[in-house]
């Protein structure tokens, strides 16, 4: 399976690390879910997502933002999935990691590039900036997509 964000933020892009923001509960639910938890070292954590068969990546290669919010989006460029699906055949679930990441991947890649059957699924973001929703009930919506 495979999660897409939109872009990493600020805190993510000085880190080179995937959801940095120790405010983001990504991890924290990565690691109920799949034992990679927040604590642990990054290579750690990932190494805990590729052994449940998660690979982690984002819709745009490029964008211009003033902040690390997904509203401030702008001159989005995709990635080529065209040729990541080509690479990763064993890829058939696919989840976005909130509205913007389905968003610019509905409007970037699909019908723009030729893609192999595939299920996507909006999950809850796990972005500080979605607090109208409590963890629990993120945490449920992650685990009801993602395990059997």
């Amino acid at each position: 399976m495979l999660v897409l964000g939109s872009m990493p933020g600020k805190k993510s892009l000085q880190e080179k690390q995937y959801y940095a923001l120790p405010q983001n509960v990504f991890w924290k639910i990565m690691g109920e879910l799949h034992g990679a938890y927040p604590e642990q070292p990054y290579e750690k954590r990932l190494d805990a997502l590729k052994a449940s068969g998660i690979a982690l990546w984002d819709v745009l290669q490029s964008c211009e933002r003033k902040s690390s919010m997904d509203a401030d989006i702008r001159n989005e460029t995709a990635n080529d999935f065209a040729t990541f699906f080509a690479r990763y055949p064993h890829i058939t679930r696919v989840f976005f990691n909130g509205t913007k990441a389905e968003q610019s991947f509905r409007g970037f890649v699909l019908g723009e590039q030729a893609l192999p059957a595939l299920e996507f699924r909006r999950l809850p973001s796990t972005s500080p900036a979605h607090a109208g929703m409590r963890y629990a009930d993120k945490l449920e919506a992650w685990r009801a997509a993602m395990l059997p």
